[in-house]
C-alpha cells in the first residue's frame, strides 16, 4: 500500500476541525484523484502526509512507515509540487534541484545526473544558470515539479499543479506525469479541473467538510449520484447541480 490513512482527524487551537475521520488507502502505483471544494480539507490532509502538520489523532503510513512517529523514512518516498511557488527566487534552477537532493541525502554525483536529466526533461536546461524569480509563471511551474522528483519519490503528491497555466503547458504536464506514473510511481492529484482528473485518474475521492464522502472511478461516483458526469456528480456535492451543462441545456431557450 503506498499510502493509508485512518481515522485522520486534525483539530486546531479555535475549535475547528480540517480533518474529521478520514481514512484512506491508495495502492502502490496508483493514480489517485482527491476533489474538493476550497476549505474542504484537501492541503491539510497533504500537509499532515508530509510532516507540514501535525494531526490530532489518527495514523498515516507510507509504503509501510509511520508518517508521523517516523517521520524521515516516510518522507524519503514522499515528493511534494505545493500550489504555492515557495521557491527561493535567489537560486539558479540547477542549485534549486541540486539543494533539494543534498537535503535527501543523495550523492553529489547522482545529483549533478539528476539535476541535468530533469532539466532536459522539463525544457529547463537553457535557463539552468538563471534565478529563478526570472522565470515565467508556467516554467516555475515545471521546476517546482522536477524539483519534486529530484530524489526519485515512489510517491509523488501534486497539490493544483497547473492552476493558472496555459493550455499548452497543462497539456505537457499532464503527458509527463502520466509517463511516470507508467513507469510505477504512485501519484495524489489534488485539482480542480474536472478534466483533469478524468484524464489522469484510477479513482477518485471528493472531500467535503473535513470528511470523505464518496470514491471510486469517475463512472462509479456519477452513478452513486445519479448523474451522468463525474462534473455533475461533483456540481451535487457542492450543491450547485443548477450549473450542470444538462440541466442549462433543458432549460434554454
Amino acid at each position: 500500500m503506498a499510502l493509508q490513512i485512518t481515522d485522520l482527524v486534525k483539530r486546531y487551537e479555535t475549535g475547528t476541525e480540517a480533518l474529521r475521520g478520514v481514512s484512506l488507502e491508495i495502492e502502490a502505483g496508483e493514480f489517485f484523484g482527491l476533489l474538493g471544494p476550497n476549505g474542504a480539507g484537501k492541503s491539510t490532509l497533504i500537509h499532515c502526509t508530509t510532516g507540514l502538520a501535525q494531526p490530532t489523532s489518527g495514523v498515516v503510513h507510507v509504503f509501510g512507515h509511520d508518517a508521523i512517529e517516523h517521520y524521515a523514512e516516510a518522507r524519503l518516498a514522499v515528493g511534494l509540487a505545493p500550489q504555492e511557488l515557495n521557491l527561493d527566487w535567489f537560486l539558479t534552477l540547477e542549485e534549486t534541484l541540486d539543494y533539494h537532493g543534498g537535503y535527501f541525502g543523495m550523492p553529489k554525483r547522482d545529483r549533478k545526473e539528476r539535476v541535468a536529466e530533469l532539466l532536459e526533461a522539463f525544457s529547463l536546461s537553457a535557463k539552468k544558470d538563471d534565478r529563478t524569480r526570472t522565470l515565467s509563471g508556467g516554467m516555475k511551474r515545471r521546476l517546482i515539479l522536477a524539483r519534486a522528483l529530484m530524489h526519485r519519490p515512489r510517491l509523488l503528491i501534486l497539490d493544483e499543479p497547473t492552476a493558472g497555466v496555459d493550455v499548452e503547458l497543462r497539456l505537457e504536464l499532464w503527458r509527463y506525469v502520466e509517463r511516470i506514473n507508467a513507469e510505477g510511481t504512485t501519484i495524489l492529484l489534488t485539482t480542480h479541473y474536472l478534466e483533469e482528473a478524468e484524464r489522469l485518474c484510477d479513482r477518485i475521492a471528493f472531500i467535503n467538510d473535513g470528511q470523505i464522502v464518496a470514491q471510486g472511478t469517475s463512472p462509479e461516483l456519477a452513478a452513486e449520484y445519479g448523474v451522468a458526469s463525474l462534473e455533475d456528480a461533483y456540481l451535487e456535492l457542492v450543491g450547485r447541480n443548477e450549473l450542470s451543462r444538462a440541466r442549462i441545456g433543458d432549460v434554454a431557450p
